[in-house]
């Protein structure tokens, strides 16, 4: 029986799928477009995903030379008692380490430099090895010699200094040997990240130096190598008997399970951003795939219209072209599937000399099916709706060659099926991404961007239907063609604004961190922060402050260090803490006491306890994280302090200025809580006019005459900051660039859509005597026109998208940059124009004779 045969009398889905594989073998022509949209998409999440595993299971394998032991326990402002010392003894080999920051400055006085001080002892490290420049073991890299002990450096920190192997610094009240340059140090990631260059030294070093007082920012780990055999669950009951045996110990306990867990939350973090913008270009995509659906059923409309009239029934004309679709589809996932495969190892590649890790790359099988099962959602969503239209056009309308432009929605079941997957794409990408709330605002963000940019287009065609007449036939066809049935003005303003839109955004919120950090931070932030003051020296600190810049503002607080552990009695790690707050609970915070309200705050709520209070413990909370943390007036806080859980009753809320970059605590104290307790005083001089000079005069009498206080000059700090900016800025627009990609793409694709139509009009206009050069005026006028109201809604979206970020989110003043507005339409202009009349060209070429016959 033939297949003419078979559709007349009952058509079934193995009929349909021996059509569409008919189909197939006619080539791809017509969807180039869609196998890169979805390629491109499918790449982008499928590889970001393999490339987050990848670093995690780095990190997971590694997990011993990482954090340099089996577990860590880590305090701060103190070393272990006598009991916690033998409790760690008995379980394992011990490594004893302490981190603090510090002046590393050259004997004669003429330049200094902060450093991130790590004094080890003879059994670091357990695990991995310690990299130096010569070779050279624990004895003779740190060891006394002659009163002078050795010290192991980063490269970076010679640079600074202008130093070489041999030479000699001063470190506090020691002088220490330059010995070696640290190339690999093996549990750096552990440690976390640090602004100044590492200067290793022993503990022995370190007493002498005589860095550690009473009340000094001072970290001593402990890190434990575990008898071979033990298990992840021999780990967790160890920690869990430490904690039980000493619970107001306050140390941090880590395992080589977590050994890095802040690069782990930023790695999620990241792969989580790079996902979004993954599924973005996909669903930029999507409308290229509309736009190839719909272009490629036009022009089969003789196939359908042969179809219909050997009675072949709508569903099976659907299943015909939906199972090409999907066969097309997979082949794009598939081409997908092999570049995100590839990814990991070109990425460990170029991380090796970043990331500390062996990432060799690896494959992931999750990652790459769940990109896969976007790249099919994406197809089905935007694919139906098109397929749908295509079954209710009549067979005699398509032998008159009109196409699917007309108006109103396909049947509601068209529509059904349409929306079903992009419900599943939307739950998906919520339940499976780090920070859901963050994802559902991505997925009402796209979702207000389509409609948003459907009502531009349609405001744009509404404003291009009732512009005034004007005496340009150039001019009047660009007009008319932008609001006519079928013009392109809907998938031009949709394929581009949303990826300009993501750029103009990231470029204004880039440049207003820029400008903060490179102008007004600056001028209202001090010139230095110093630490590790000792209580015994702040009169005399302060006086040779006063000396050195008597025109500068001195402003000075106690500081102790202390962990949140419970809020009303309740241990945090059994409560339900919103992400926004995390941070306060996440390891030890500064702190504080006062007699009165600190400068840079204002009272909100609650009232400020008298300045002889003896009472019960008080605590002052800052008012935007006591909300995010659930907190009112009256609950109970419990940090631990020098090994001591203390509890105080939230009295009142401060509205704190963080952006001045004062001297600001997230909680302030009564003065009689810590009553006794050793702490350190920090201080801040601010001199708005000092010179370059002047500043070098307070760095060296400071470190010449208090050598265990650090100096921090916050211009350094902001200039590390605003590097770390760019560099996350510039990563950040070449993964927003995918989408871009993908818009530029589905740009072309719309283009292409629209070339019978467009061959249409060009034949007609040149039989009633148009001259090419008319039409070529008349289409680019069209293209500017639409560029231009592109760029104009990406700027203002952007703008406002932008502003809320910087103003609301990160509560900084926000900057409109011209440069960014010019780009803007540069950029629309020459993509618009440039593809335009790229599929213009040919369409003036085009005979009149085949057209005309078939008007």
């Amino acid at each position: 029986m033939s297949d003419v045969s078979l559709v007349r009398s009952s058509p079934s889905l193995k009929l349909a799928l021996r059509f569409a594989l008919r189909e197939v073998r006619s080539g791809l022509s017509g969807f180039y477009i869609f196998l890169a949209c979805i390629a491109l998409g499918v790449a982008a999440i499928g590889g970001v995903n393999s490339v987050a595993n990848s670093v995690t299971a780095g990190i997971s394998t590694q997990g011993q030379s990482i954090l340099g032991g089996d577990i860590r326990f880590q305090l701060n402002q103190r070393e272990v008692n006598p009991d916690e010392h033998k409790f760690l003894e008995s379980k394992g080999r011990v490594a004893v380490s302490a981190n603090m920051r510090s002046m590393a400055r050259l004997a004669d006085g003429s330049d200094q430099s902060l450093v991130e001080v790590k004094a080890v002892d003879k059994a670091y490290p357990l695990y991995g090895s310690l990299e130096t420049a010569p070779a050279l073991d624990h004895a003779s890299l740190f060891d006394e010699e002659s009163g002078v002990y050795g010290a192991a450096v980063a490269q970076i920190f010679l640079d600074r200094l202008n130093l070489k192997i041999g030479d000699r610094v001063l470190l506090g009240s020691a002088t220490f040997e330059l010995r070696s340059v640290i190339v690999n140090e093996p549990d750096l990631l552990s440690d976390g990240f640090g602004f100044a260059p590492r200067f290793m030294v022993s503990l022995d070093g370190l007493e002498a130096a005589g860095l550690v007082q009473p009340g000094s920012l001072v970290d001593h780990t402990y890190k434990i190598a575990l008898p071979a055999g033990t298990n992840e669950t021999d780990i967790v009951a160890l920690r869990d008997e430490a904690q039980k045996q000493f619970p107001q110990a306050g140390w941090t306990i880590r395992s080589r399970s977590n050994a890095a867990p802040s690069l782990s939350a930023n790695i999620e973090r990241f792969s989580q951003f790079l996902t979004l913008v993954g599924l973005t270009s996909l669903i930029v995509g999507g409308v290229g795939v509309a736009n190839a659906v719909r272009a490629y059923l036009d022009g089969k409309r003789g196939v359908i219209a042969t179809f219909k009239s050997l009675g072949a029934p709508g569903w099976f004309v659907i299943a015909v072209y939906l199972m090409q679709i999907v066969i097309i589809a997979l082949l794009g996932i598939f081409i997908g599937l092999v570049l995100a495969a590839m990814i990991p190892y070109a990425a460990g590649y170029a991380l090796q000399s970043v990331l500390p890790i062996a990432s060799k790359g690896g494959f992931y099988p999750s990652a790459l099916l769940a990109a896969a099962g976007f790249g099919l959602l994406t197809t089905l969503a935007f694919a139906i709706l098109p397929l749908g239209r295509a079954r209710d056009v009549p067979a005699t309308a398509l032998f008159r060659e009109q196409g699917f432009e007309q108006k109103g929605w396909p049947r509601p079941v068209y529509i059904v099926a349409a929306v079903i997957p992009i419900a599943v794409l939307c739950l998906l990408a919520v339940v499976f991404a780090y920070d859901r709330r963050i994802a559902m605002i991505f997925v009402a963000a796209v979702a207000f961007s389509f409609v948003v940019l459907r009502a531009v287009s349609i405001l744009v065609q509404w404003l291009a239907r009732r512009a005034p007449r004007v005496r340009s036939t150039a001019l009047r066809l660009a007009i008319g063609n932008i609001h006519r049935p079928g013009a392109l003005t809907p998938s031009v303003v949709l394929s581009l604004g949303l990826g300009l839109t993501l750029l103009v955004t990231l470029a204004l919120i880039d440049g207003s961190l820029r400008q903060q950090l490179a102008g007004n931070l600056p001028e209202r932030a001090p010139n230095f922060f110093f630490v590790d003051i000792q209580s015994r020296d702040v009169d005399q600190f302060t006086a040779l402050l006063q000396g050195t810049s008597p025109n500068g503002k001195i402003v000075s607080a106690p500081m102790l260090r202390g962990r949140i552990v419970a809020f009303n009695g309740t241990d945090i790690t059994k409560l339900v803490i919103p992400p926004e707050g995390a941070w306060v609970l996440r390891g030890d915070r500064g702190i504080t006491y006062a007699r009165n309200v600190p400068e840079n705050s204002t009272l909100t709520k609650g009232t400020w306890w008298p300045a002889d209070y003896s009472g019960e413990p008080l605590v002052s909370f800052s008012a935007e994280e006591a909300e995010n943390l659930g907190l009112k007036i009256g609950d109970t806080v419990t940090v631990n302090v020098l090994g001591r859980n203390v509890t105080a009753r939230i009295a009142n809320f401060r509205q704190l200025q963080w952006e001045s970059l004062a001297i600001n605590f997230v909680m302030v104290f009564s003065p009689n809580t810590f009553a006794g307790a050793p702490h350190a005083w920090l201080a801040t001089l601010t001199d708005p006019n000092a010179s370059s000079q002047q500043e070098a005069l307070v760095v060296r009498e400071v470190t010449r005459s208090f050598p265990a206080v650090t100096t921090v000059r916050v211009k350094d700090a902001i200039t590390i900051a605003n590097e770390l900016v760019g560099q996350l800025a510039v990563a950040i627009r070449a993964a927003a660039s995918v989408a871009l990609i993908a818009s530029i793409l589905v740009l072309g694709g719309a283009l292409a859509a629209g070339n019978r139509a467009r061959i249409h009009d060009a034949v007609v206009l040149k039989t009633l005597g148009a001259t090419r050069r008319t039409l070529i005026k008349a289409f680019t006028l069209e293209y500017m026109l639409l560029g231009l109201s592109t760029a104009i809604f990406a700027l203002l979206a952007g703008s406002a998208a932008a502003w809320y970020v910087v103003v609301r989110v990160m509560t900084l003043s926000a900057s409109f940059q011209p440069q960014v507005a010019v780009m803007t339409l540069i950029v629309a202009l020459v993509l618009t124009v440039g593809f335009g009349l790229a599929g213009t060209w040919r369409i003036l070429g085009q005979k009149s004779a085949p057209v005309l016959r078939n008007l």
